[in-house]
């Protein structure tokens, strides 16, 4: 039945491969799920070793959800996924047994009592800091029970957007022959997000809402970086973004593309609305325009080798 509900699904309501996502109807599954991913990424980075940028703790798109990729414990490993097909929580063990948690409307709190309670089934002792990060008024995972909605529809779009915007900017990242980052989903803002560096240092990130200093210092150098929100970035609604750190003069200026680009100052980032590119005659050709045009913008203005680094 699952199978059957999947294929009938796989084309949107409008007949575009590009479903539509209005944060309106999903802001509630979107900010429950939001906390569901951050409860499975702690898990990772609190067992993953550190690698550059904090890349050891995203998540990755896969054939029904998102994926942990295998965390190392001890002498085995394990891995956890959401899968949106399904609607379970999936945690493998390399040694072949498996717990499972079934995605349903539940407070963050028991969402993270369960899993926590399936970890230790399986002999995976993790402790985690349980504080949310990267959003305002953060409760405590064990203490939420404020947030509950869970839409298995909404869930299973949210990750077939997420399917299109991964090969997108996979697209859009094989053309650089410099240092570039995974395109992965990073829980703690909730976004697809891939990095482009020009091998410059950048000066000392003054620090963003819920993050650390020291882990925003980390996590950005001299680079242009772009990705996708499903909604929540500031912007109130889906919409894909990019910006440069630092951002080099007259970057705001700069002639972008397509036509219904902007710059936000307040977010200091240029926006493609997602319902803009989604709509449009073609819309990978869209995306990868304002992929494209803007890192030009910021690699010109900013003096990049563009010769060592692009294919």
């Amino acid at each position: 039945m699952t199978d059957q509900i999947a294929a009938q699904t796989t084309s949107s309501e409008d007949g575009s491969q590009w479903p539509p996502l209005p944060y309106d109807e999903w802001r509630d599954t979107c900010t429950t799920l939001h906390l569901w991913t951050q409860v499975v990424g702690k898990i990772r980075l609190a067992k993953a070793p550190m690698i550059n940028h904090w890349w050891q703790v995203p998540l990755y798109v896969t054939r029904r959800g998102l994926t942990t990729s295998p965390i190392p414990h001890a002498r085995c490993s394990f891995q956890i996924e959401f899968d949106f097909v399904d609607h379970r929580l999936r945690i493998d063990a390399s040694d072949g047994r498996v717990e499972s948690v079934r995605l349903v409307p539940q407070p963050v709190a028991d969402f993270y009592g369960e899993v926590m309670s399936k970890l230790r089934a399986l002999g995976l002792d993790v402790r985690i800091w349980t504080m949310p990060v990267e959003i305002p008024d953060p409760i405590r995972f064990e203490q939420d029970r404020e947030h509950a909605v869970y839409s298995s529809e909404h869930a299973h779009r949210f990750w077939r957007v997420l399917v299109e915007v991964d090969r997108v900017l996979t697209i859009f990242r094989a053309r650089f022959l410099g240092k570039v980052s995974p395109v992965h989903f990073f829980w703690g803002a909730c976004d697809m997000a891939v990095t482009r560096f020009s091998g410059r240092r950048a000066p000392p990130h003054p620090g963003a809402l819920g993050l650390a200093l020291s882990v925003a210092r980390e996590a950005y150098s001299h680079e242009v970086s772009c990705g996708f929100w499903p909604g929540n970035g500031g912007f109130g609604r889906a919409a894909f973004y990019s910006y440069a750190y630092p951002e080099p003069p007259s970057f705001s200026d700069a002639p972008v593309r397509p036509s219904a680009t902007f710059y936000s100052r307040d977010l200091r980032e240029f926006i493609l609305p997602y319902d803009e590119a989604r709509q449009a005659a073609d819309p990978d050709r869209a995306v990868l325009e304002f992929l494209q045009s803007t890192y030009e913008a910021a690699a010109e203005l900013g003096k990049s080798d563009r010769t060592a680094l692009e294919r």
